[in-house]
């Protein structure tokens, strides 16, 4: 059985295994639908796809609910490969393979054979890319950047962006079609929220904290 969130991408693959000799009960989309559809089919594999699923949501909550009303299927997640903790949240939530979703079939055929022989399915490009993750995350963003946008409004970030590239208080106004007043009532509030005694000071604040990174 094949799932994905795409239709297509599900539909070609299916069309894909079918010429090597493999026996496709089912075809669906989205993933999330796999247990309704294995209704009165008995699958051995399902080739589970989560490549488009958002990344705020948890793409492995249909897989768990999978993996309690279906054990005996063996599942082979197909997904993105340089997304943090995608491969181990796969066999945490109970997949006994994980393959890149743009893999060449007969690396997708292989995983199925492992995965029907009682064995894990990981190819050694994943698990390497898996292992940097871990030993080599990347870096947060700075926490004071963050805090900064949070308290600055979107025109102050605006009048921010402007301060650091030189631009005096007649320019910002001219820039942002705002009356000088206006405009300057916005840089004294930036000073203030970043508890800086000139745009200077402001600038170098805006830079040493990465906010400037941020907002390019």
């Amino acid at each position: 059985m094949v799932v994905d969130d795409h239709r297509l991408l599900a539909e070609a693959l299916a069309a894909a295994l079918q010429q090597r000799g493999h026996r496709v009960l089912a075809v669906g989309a989205p993933s999330g639908a796999a247990v309704e559809l294995m209704a009165g089919r008995r699958p051995d594999v399902c080739l589970f796809g989560v490549g488009g699923h958002p990344p705020d949501q948890d793409p492995y909550a249909p897989l768990r609910r999978l993996r309690r009303e279906r054990p005996e299927v063996a599942v082979v997640v197909l997904g993105p490969l340089g997304v943090p903790g995608r491969v181990a949240g796969a066999f945490a939530a109970g997949a006994s393979g994980y393959v890149r979703g743009d893999e060449r079939i007969d690396l997708v055929d292989r995983a199925i054979g492992r995965v029907r022989a009682g064995e894990a399915a990981v190819a050694v490009d994943v698990l390497r890319t898996a292992f940097e993750h871990l030993l080599w995350p990347a870096a947060e963003p700075d926490d004071e950047a963050l805090r900064l946008l949070r308290v600055l409004t979107r025109r102050e970030v605006q009048v921010l962006v402007r301060i650091a590239e030189g631009e005096d208080t007649a320019a910002i106004a001219a820039g942002m079609a705002i009356a000088s007043s206006t405009a300057r009532t916005h840089v004294q509030r930036v000073l203030m929220k970043l508890g800086a005694r000139s745009r200077l000071e402001a600038a170098a604040v805006a830079a040493r904290t990465g906010l400037l990174d941020r907002l390019r």
